[in-house]
């Protein structure tokens, strides 16, 4: 059987997975398929673009933003969904920080996202920086808890990161974002 580009991607999106962003090599990617590290390369041009389709596949299942929303509220539900989808996977708000540092619109949830931002009071010429907070925003309370559950891994002395807690602050940092949004 022939190897796909969602063959590639979907191996990848499982190391990833499993085992965090460190242990997603091409080596390590081929090994897993089967095949030799050059044959990946048929279907993606590096890691980088791979990590950008691993990214729209994280964020592909979140549901589009419903149209009877107001804007803000809308805004806000799929910021915590991208939320959401994201703290469940190790690493992956580095991979989609990387995906959006390579092309902002690269999945259809930041698409969503950016228009949302306009949506909702930004000017044009202000939407791509106020989106780039939010999604700053949203990846860096990510990392952050990933970052403080492993800590309490390795020091059984620091205190385990409380999800809801975590959720909680995340949403007071968006509502802080939104009303400047709103008063600007």
């Amino acid at each position: 059987m022939a190897l796909s580009r969602e063959q590639v991607v979907g191996a990848a999106v499982d190391l990833l997975r499993r085992y965090g962003l460190g242990d997603l090599t091409m080596r390590r990617l081929a090994r897993e398929l089967g095949v030799a590290p050059g044959a990946l390369y048929w279907h993606v041009a590096n890691k980088q673009e791979l990590l950008v389709e691993v990214a729209d596949v994280l964020l592909a299942e979140i549901p589009p933003p419903s149209g009877d929303r107001p804007a803000a509220e809308a805004l806000t539900g799929l910021a915590v969904a991208l939320r959401e989808a994201l703290v469940q996977v190790p690493d992956a708000a580095d991979v989609v920080g990387l995906a959006y540092a390579v092309e902002p619109g690269a999945t259809r949830a930041l698409r969503d996202l950016a228009r949302l931002v306009q949506d909702a009071g930004a000017t044009a010429s202000e939407r791509d920086d106020v989106a780039a907070l939010v999604v700053h925003h949203i990846l860096g309370s990510v990392a952050a808890q990933q970052n403080r559950a492993l800590a309490s891994q390795v020091d059984p002395e620091l205190p385990t990161p409380d999800s809801t807690s975590e959720a909680k602050a995340f949403e007071v940092g968006l509502a802080v974002i939104l009303r400047g949004l709103r008063s600007a």
